[in-house]
């Protein structure tokens, strides 16, 4: 179960990230639990596998702007990270970028099922 304690224990701004849901706590946890089914982190990864620049910046942003609004602090910095190298057509191995994001997700998952 996500609660505010294990978020922070995650390095997630809260606080932040409860004021931007007008204060509720409930709606804010609501949204973060949502947050491992999203599938972008897929579309990532199978860009990222497949060498398509365009459709993994595309996933990429998205999932930047959910993390961002949610104050998912760690996500959002690798995924900022992923999304200006692919803004710039950088032609790297995105496999390990990749899998540090989705690990992340993985943890933020496996509190949410514990």
């Amino acid at each position: 179960m996500i609660t505010i304690d294990g978020l922070k224990k995650l390095g997630v701004n809260t606080d932040e990230g409860v004021s931007r849901c007008m204060g509720s706590e409930q709606f804010y946890l609501k949204l973060v639990n949502m947050i491992p089914d999203e599938q972008d982190f897929d579309k990532l990864k199978e860009a990222a596998d497949a060498g398509d620049l365009q459709a993994g910046f595309e996933a990429a942003h998205a999932l930047k702007g959910v993390l961002g609004n949610l104050s998912l602090t760690k996500m959002f910095d690798k995924c900022s990270e992923i999304t200006e190298l692919l803004r710039a057509k950088t032609e790297i191995d995105y496999t390990p970028l990749v899998n540090q994001l989705l690990s992340m997700r993985d943890e933020l998952k496996a509190l949410r099922d514990s």
